[in-house]
């Protein structure tokens, strides 16, 4: 199918929060018309640092409010579009036919445009890695865009907090079977996914430091209080910045395919632990007070941390295929943390945990 034109018109779901913003920014820098798709145009808190940008006083960048759980919300805002970067959130991850049904409308929009050559659908690394028996992390420790979770435990289930990596897989491949079902004349379209890692980078509004968990628990660090990682997982990160250029260059690309996945990480690992003492060492000037972490797991998981702790240390993180079809070069993990701490501290006016200034000889 074809990619989407120079200069052309794109959709962005979700573009007031944390992702959906850089995207909307990066193509903007681009040269691209967007259209910027939030719940509530009129909430100033989330929609400001959109008016803020270069092209919304010029009219190259409209708003538009869209509420993703009413049908037909997309139905006018896409017509024209020659590209939908789809990133916003579910209400929620644990009603699978609340997903599906949230899908099909998203579908019937594209479809009924008349113009829309390719969607990117944002999934996440838990639709490639989350398990639920970390044993076949042991078995199949690569990762990379062909492995899928063990789809087949029983205890594969919203209840059992998978519903969320549930949930993208369902997305992933209800909008690559629409795509298939528009044929291949001028209404046809293709769906290209995005597995992002963890996001980590500079917030660009102040109410994005609660929209996702990486930001948040730089946030928590800051102010003193910070919580070790589900099963002492690392962080497995991406700049958002990157992110947002491997959405757009996937919109772009001449090279891929109705259905396939690619995931946008860096393939920087670093423990929880690790994280936080960066703060320290990225910016001495700070004066961060680093805080202990607390490991909020019952004695039954903590008397297994070294088990856990190996199990992620063999995994082996691969980002060939988004790097060989949209040459993106991923920034340092030391650069995300430095550029988000200082973006809660300007942006969101955190006011961080600092060590107590000696007092000065009489």
């Amino acid at each position: 199918m074809a990619p989407i034109p120079r200069r052309g018109v794109v959709a962005v779901t979700g573009a007031a929060g944390f992702l959906g913003g850089w995207v909307v920014r990066l193509l903007l820098d681009k040269g691209y018309r967007v259209r910027a798709c939030v719940r509530n145009a009129d909430d100033g808190a989330r929609t400001d640092f959109l008016k803020a940008m270069p092209g919304y006083a010029s009219g190259r960048l409209t708003l538009h409010s869209a509420d993703l759980d009413q049908p037909g919300c997309f139905d006018e805002i896409f017509k024209g579009c020659h590209g939908v970067a789809h990133i916003s959130h579910v209400s929620g991850y644990t009603d699978t036919d609340y997903i599906r049904s949230t899908c099909d409308h998203i579908i019937a929009s594209v479809n009924g445009s008349g113009s829309v050559n390719r969607v990117v659908v944002t999934s996440s690394i838990a639709a490639v890695i989350s398990e639920m028996d970390l044993q076949e992390i042991v078995r199949r420790p690569v990762f990379y865009e062909d492995r899928y979770p063990d789809e087949m435990n029983p205890k594969r289930t919203p209840e059992r907090g998978q519903g969320y990596s549930m949930s993208k897989l369902i997305a992933e491949r209800a909008f690559a079977e629409a795509a298939i079902q528009s044929g291949s004349g001028s209404a046809s379209w293709d769906a290209i996914t995005c597995c992002p890692g963890d996001n980590v980078g500079p917030i660009q509004s102040a109410h994005q430091k609660d929209m996702g968990p990486w930001q948040h628990n730089i946030e928590t660090m800051l102010l003193g209080d910070y919580r070790q990682n589900d099963v002492y997982r690392p962080w497995m990160t991406v700049d958002v910045r990157d992110d947002a250029e491997c959405h757009v260059r996937l919109l772009e690309s001449t090279e891929v395919q109705n259905g396939e996945r690619y995931i946008a990480w860096s393939t920087d690992m670093r423990n929880v632990e690790d994280i936080c003492a960066d703060i320290d060492r990225l910016l001495p000037e700070l004066g961060y007070d680093r805080p202990q972490v607390v490991d909020p797991f019952p004695e039954r998981i903590q008397a297994r941390e070294a088990d856990f702790r190996a199990i992620w240390a063999q995994s082996d993180l691969r980002n060939d295929r988004i790097c060989a079809v949209t040459g993106v070069r991923f920034r340092s993990l030391d650069d995300s943390i430095r550029d988000c701490v200082e973006s809660l501290l300007s942006v969101a006016k955190v006011q961080p945990r600092v060590k107590a200034k000696a007092p000065r000889p009489a």
